[in-house]
């Protein structure tokens, strides 16, 4: 396994970092102690999840099974660097939700019952709250953080922009801030290189990425009819020509789609983890294998054709 640091902070953590979105829904609850006791023996010791997963409205279901996988002992919560996010609604009365002050508290106090641990490694705001000041909201975190209750804080689903405005606000404080920025980031979704990348890496941000294999699309899916059933006909004909194009690449690369898709993210700047969502430990060891291949200037130009990026902007908006 390959370690680096999160963002700009002293935080250790694997470069492939373990999803949980599945567990509960999809997978139950002995495969899911299964897939993450496979985690660790391969070297992940980073986990995500949210108070929202788990299927069932309220219940957080995912932290629940993660709780119940710590409290088997035997050193998981000790090898674990634990993510954790705020944000969406847990209940139907009007604090149940947001970056309030108030939410964000009662929030932390149930996930740390949920995941039955004193602490959060990584408290991360689900998505931006425009109805909450950041003068609120880093008060409430560094209120929690002389609890000893989170180590750190990070975001998701944010624009550029709204990474400006917390650091910024954070900065006013003398606040550490955000270490890091979790965003949909994959070959066929590329937006962030616009401006969130770039955002990232200016504040020292590390830059998880969630779906990296965009919903299952680019594990070679034309070549799978189980695979390709779950997906709606006309998705898969708006996809159809690159995918066809870049199944044949990793055909002539002797790699499986996954893995080069995998390899391809480790491979970009800024870029700290992918965040996977294993359904099988089997799907962790392919994972990990992404991380001994790389892809030359050739093969990353192929990639760029078939799926194309971005140039930073403002360089993008006005070429």
């Amino acid at each position: 396994m390959e370690y680096t640091h999160l963002g700009r902070s002293g935080l250790t953590v694997s470069r492939l970092c373990l999803g949980t979105l599945n567990f509960g829904p999809e997978t139950p609850e002995a495969d899911a102690y299964a897939i993450m006791d496979h985690a660790h023996e391969q070297g992940i010791n980073f986990f995500d999840t949210a108070n929202v997963y788990g299927g069932k409205f309220g219940e957080g279901r995912t932290e629940q099974i993660i709780g119940r996988w710590i409290a088997q002992g035997g050193g998981r919560r000790e090898r674990t660097v634990l993510a954790a996010k705020v944000y969406s609604p847990m209940g139907d009365w009007p604090n149940d939700k947001g970056l309030s002050a108030l939410n964000i508290r009662q929030a932390c106090d149930a996930s740390l019952k949920r995941l039955q641990t004193d602490h959060i490694d990584l408290y991360q705001m689900h998505h931006p709250d425009l109805a909450a000041p950041w003068d609120e909201v880093w008060e409430a975190m560094s209120y929690l953080r002389a609890q000893g209750k989170i180590l750190y804080v990070g975001s998701s689903n944010f624009a550029g922009w709204n990474i400006a405005a917390a650091q910024e606000a954070a900065l006013s404080r003398h606040f550490l801030g955000l270490v890091s920025e979790q965003s949909i980031y994959n070959l066929a979704t590329r937006n962030i290189e616009l401006e969130v990348i770039p955002a990232a890496q200016h504040y020292g941000l590390g830059v998880l990425t969630w779906s990296p294999l965009h919903r299952g699309l680019l594990t070679g899916v034309l070549r799978d009819p189980r695979q390709a059933s779950r997906y709606k006909p006309s998705h898969l004909d708006a996809n159809r020509e690159q995918l066809k194009q870049y199944e044949s690449l990793c055909d002539e690369l002797g790699y499986a789609p996954a893995e080069v898709a995998l390899a391809w993210l480790l491979g970009r700047p800024g870029v700290t983890a992918p965040v996977l969502g294993p359904r099988t430990a089997e799907e962790v060891d392919s994972a990990v294998h992404a991380l001994e291949i790389g892809l030359d200037a050739p093969t990353l130009e192929r990639l760029d054709r078939i799926f194309p990026g971005y140039r930073a902007a403002p360089e993008d908006y006005i070429s």
